[in-house]
């Protein structure tokens, strides 16, 4: 993937050396030799990650890090420190001043580049869904209320380790901040991660009645898990089966002895990457369903009508079957509005779209064209059968009182429908809305409340 990345090193061959790896891995560099022109470069231009150095003159690179996190703009902008200290103290203050992950000099190639991508594509997660919440803001939709900043907590994370002191060292890490669940039978995990919704699985290569590699490539295999987060285990010196495993789409990995901070801080991109994707996909289709439905009736709109005619018209060609549409006006709905208010109109839309929904068949559509006009799409249904349907759903609306504002008031409600059909290979939706509506035209002009087929 493509993302920019900025060193930031007041030592020339640190700097060379990182951007000549990240380059030969297709990522854009950046570079810069002190805090505060990093800073500046963050808040002016594209930066998808920070590789940070500790070590500098005037300020160090945790409080570079604060910064960048305690600000608006910045915050959300992945900083990897990278130090030659390794102590846990060092990773705590780390932590502490927002990092999302550390290096250790020297930096390691596969640890470097894999680093990188998981918070790049982090970032790319963050700022979609950023930018999706402030076009909704704008749109004058409910800001969803999501907080960014919380979402590596809390995750279930599924741990397949068969060495009891190494399970628990790992659950004694992360179970101050996650649910955590151990399983020591490969077998089982599979079915687990299959039936639950975790949020990550940490998978041992060191088991010692299985082969941890095959079991996060069955992961991979499943629909059901195909993008669960995999982290490994990986011994020192394990580079061919780490290789593989990064290969066959393990996420992440930690080398033993694992260190407690360096575990939460993967961890926590890991959850939080997961949460993001799911987030991103309950707002897509939110977003789907808000482009196809009318927000005052749940009928599908004027919009998806159009596509959804244009699709049955093409089958209905293909194989020579009927098409008709009802066209369906509320009579005399301005003064309803006019008398009552308009959130009594509304109310009235509302239960006149139940009592359509309720009258036509699960193969028909009902849509809001607009106002009070409504229109219902029947396949497989010609001129004498979508009349009778009309005079139902006529009866239907005509037959009991709607019941609307703070005193209940009964009122009666009428409907007149235009009905018409596919006449000739030629037809297309628009002539066939066109159609209805010069019905429905008759039937108000006839005295309202009673359904006319076109006679064309």
């Amino acid at each position: 993937m493509t993302a920019t990345v900025l060193v930031v090193d007041d030592v020339d061959a640190n700097v060379k050396l990182l951007e000549a790896r990240l380059t030969a891995d297709y990522f854009e560099v950046r570079t810069a030799k002190s805090g505060a022109e990093a800073l500046e470069i963050c808040t002016q231009e594209r930066t998808d990650v920070v590789l940070l150095d500790v070590m500098m003159p005037g300020m160090d690179g945790f409080e570079v890090c604060q910064r960048l996190k305690s600000d608006p703009r910045t915050q959300h902008l992945p900083v990897i420190i990278i130090t030659a200290l390794d102590q846990p103290s060092d990773m705590v203050r780390g932590l502490e001043a927002g990092a999302d992950d550390f290096l250790t000099k020297p930096v390691d190639d596969v640890a470097l580049i894999t680093r990188v991508r998981n918070l790049a594509r982090l970032k790319v997660l963050t700022d979609e869904m950023l930018m999706r919440a402030s076009t909704q803001e704008q749109m004058g939709f409910a800001s969803v209320g999501l907080k960014i900043e919380e979402l590596g907590h809390g995750g279930r994370i599924l741990v397949v380790e068969d060495r009891d002191r190494s399970a628990e060292r790992i659950l004694d890490a992360l179970e101050p901040e996650h649910e955590v669940e151990r399983e020591t039978d490969p077998a089982l995990a599979l079915l687990r991660v299959a039936d639950s919704n975790f949020d990550l699985m940490i998978v041992s290569l060191s088991l010692e009645r299985a082969d941890g590699l095959r079991l996060c490539s069955q992961v991979r295999s499943l629909d059901r898990t195909r993008h669960l987060p995999l982290m490994i285990i990986v011994e020192p010196d394990e580079d061919p089966r780490l290789l593989r495993g990064l290969d066959m789409g393990v996420n992440d990995y930690i080398v033993r002895p694992v260190d407690a901070n360096e575990l939460l801080a993967r961890v926590r991109t890991q959850v939080k990457r997961k949460r993001f994707v799911e987030h991103l996909r309950d707002r897509l289709e939110e977003t789907v369903e808000m482009a196809m439905l009318d927000p005052l009736t749940a009928l599908h709109n004027r919009r998806y009508m159009m596509s959804h005619l244009e699709t049955l018209f093409e089958e209905a060609a293909a194989r020579d079957k009927p098409v008709s549409v009802l066209m369906v006006d509320i009579d005399y709905f301005k003064s309803v509005n006019d008398t009552y208010g308009h959130d009594a109109g509304d109310a009235v839309l509302r239960e006149f779209a139940e009592r359509v929904r309720r009258n036509i068949r699960g193969i028909d559509l009902a849509c809001r064209l607009g106002g009070e006009e409504f229109v219902v799409v029947m396949p497989d249904t010609d001129l004498a059968k979508a009349y009778l349907i009309g005079e139902r759903l006529r009866q239907c609306i005509a037959a009991a009182p709607f019941y609307v504002g703070e005193g209940a008031c009964a009122l009666r409600v009428t409907a007149s429908v235009g009905v018409a059909t596919i006449e000739s290979p030629d037809d297309t939706p628009s002539l066939i809305l066109k159609r209805a509506d010069q019905a429905l035209y008759c039937a108000k002009r006839d005295g309202r409340n009673r359904v006319v087929a076109d006679a064309a």
